[in-house]
């Protein structure tokens, strides 16, 4: 049977970071309007935490620098952020790799907030591309990767064996560690904000490729058996 591609969707398809700042971008507006902050200014200060900090308590920290700090205010700039409607684009790797592998069956398996990963794939504009996509958190947070809930309802979904499923994804500290052990050939592409990390022991993909512009040599050469790529 044919391998059975399954892709992780944030750093893998297109780049994350133009969603958080779109996102920023949204609540900066929102604080601006509401508000009376300069809109500019508070993005910049954002993504300047975001740099610096990390991205957990971002809008903690803009609406204390501000001196309107609350818990309500917080949430609301995290609804803002979650049902903001991103524009985002496939990786040009990505968006000249999917056409070609029409004749494979493909899933997605992505970890995160249900709504947003939900506006994530409706702003790229591929589930069509796609036979499912599977977001974990809809399954219970137990069921985000590393788990393999969702792989195993892929399997079950298509009859096959582990050594039938590819998966290809971007983060080395949770998206391969329990697939190898099952037999999944695994692929890492390094690109995104994981791009440098080094792997624990056991961790890493089986393969690892610079970008997808490089997972068609791998997919055939594993299909003639020549696994020249390998790690």
């Amino acid at each position: 049977m044919s391998m059975v591609l399954v892709f992780d969707l944030d750093d893998t398809l297109y780049e994350e970071r133009v969603y958080v700042e779109s996102g920023l971008r949204a609540v900066a507006e929102f604080g601006e309007r509401e508000l009376g902050w300069n809109s500019e200014s508070s993005f910049h200060f954002m993504v300047d935490i975001l740099d610096h900090v990390g991205r957990g308590k971002i809008f903690d920290l803009w609406l204390k620098e501000f001196g309107r700090h609350s818990k309500g205010l917080t949430r609301k700039c995290v609804n803002i952020y979650r049902h903001h409607t991103p524009n985002l684009q496939l990786f040009n790797s990505a968006k000249e790799l999917l056409p070609h592998l029409k004749e494979y069956p493909m899933y997605i398996v992505t970890d995160g907030h249900k709504l947003v990963q939900e506006k994530k794939v409706r702003a790229l504009g591929i589930e069509m591309l796609f036979h499912h996509v599977y977001i974990t958190h809809r399954y219970g947070v137990k069921n985000a990767k590393p788990s393999t809930y969702c792989f195993e309802l892929i399997k079950k979904r298509e009859n096959c064996s582990w050594e039938d499923i590819m998966y290809i994804g971007d983060n080395p500290s949770k998206d391969f560690v329990n697939l190898n052990g099952l037999g999944v050939k695994t692929v890492r592409v390094l690109t995104g904000g994981q791009r440098k990390m080094k792997a624990m022991a056991g961790y890493d993909a089986q393969f690892i490729i610079p970008d997808l512009t490089h997972f068609l040599a791998l997919l055939e050469g594993l299909k003639y058996g020549e696994q020249t790529c390998e790690n």
